[in-house]
């Protein structure tokens, strides 16, 4: 086992790329060798960094189409299961959301936020997001209401915007029993604000990456006992991942990174390139 003072660059890379591909804190350590405690202090200060990166780097992006939306996990333990002794342990206890903007050309997650799902988490989002753009967008998002006034204040009418509402059978009372997502048998898109063109109005591509969220973070891999337990190594964890999917994970359909594709780096980024943000 290594303190991480003493881990080099090489080592470093491992853990990042064991990380990177979905594999937890414990099951990172029995790989790399390196103490869990030594990868957490890592996952810290390499979350810290990416973040701060990306802050800087993701701005005045010129994409044209943006699709939002929000992913569930939780902290320590699931809403409905939070007691009031275990809030008083562990104030962070219970569902956290991760909010994503999602390039649909690039396919660039242009940001996010971690936190819960009320108005002020949709403003502080939007607001960001707007931020970021340098032209009028197309938006998409899901059917939550809170988008629709956040959007106004901090867009104003220099976006086309419209919601896509999915429409949910009603399950059977077995059905309802098991632990998946109702049956999805339609789409209702509405025009909120603007002239968006209805056939580019979805939340797919967004959804899809909601997919790889999941699965190349253990901490977000459903019916499993892996989650986070404090908010803030959440957070680290997320900015980590968005880091590798922008920067170094080349994307399927595009043949390069979404980094590349939106015109933000003119390389792929390998571990090493990563870590060495802790030394910027």
């Amino acid at each position: 086992m290594s303190n991480m003072n003493r881990l080099d660059t090489g080592r470093r890379a491992h853990v990042l790329k064991c990380l990177a591909e979905g594999m937890s804190l414990r099951g990172t350590a029995r790989v790399t060798g390196v103490a869990r405690m030594t990868i957490e202090r890592l996952v810290r200060e390499l979350g810290g960094a990416c973040a701060a990166y990306q802050d800087r780097a993701l701005r005045n992006l010129t994409s044209k189409r943006v699709q939002c939306d929000e992913i569930w996990s939780f902290c320590y333990a699931k809403r409905k299961n939070v007691t009031f002794e275990m809030q008083e342990e562990h104030p962070d206890a219970g569902d956290v959301w991760t909010w994503t903007a999602l390039d649909s050309d690039s396919k660039l997650i242009i940001t996010w936020r971690v936190g819960g799902r009320s108005n002020t988490d949709a403003h502080e989002f939007i607001a960001d997001l707007a931020a970021r753009l340098s032209g009028r967008i197309q938006l998409s998002t899901d059917g939550m209401r809170a988008y629709v006034a956040a959007v106004e204040r901090h867009f104003g009418i220099d976006v086309d915007y419209a919601m896509v509402d999915k429409i949910y059978k009603s399950p059977t009372a077995t059905e309802a029993a098991k632990y998946s997502p109702a049956e999805c048998i339609g789409c209702k898109t509405t025009v909120i604000m603007g002239d968006p063109d209805l056939k580019h109005a979805s939340t797919s591509h967004v959804e899809r990456q909601n997919l790889t969220m999941r699965m190349h973070m253990r901490r977000f891999t459903r019916l499993t006992n892996a989650f986070s337990k404090k908010i803030e190594m959440h957070a680290y964890a997320v900015a980590i991942h968005f880091m590798w999917y922008n920067f170094a994970k080349i994307h399927g359909s595009l043949r390069i990174t979404p980094a590349m594709a939106a015109g933000v780096t003119d390389r792929v980024w390998d571990a090493e390139d990563i870590i060495r943000l802790l030394n910027t």
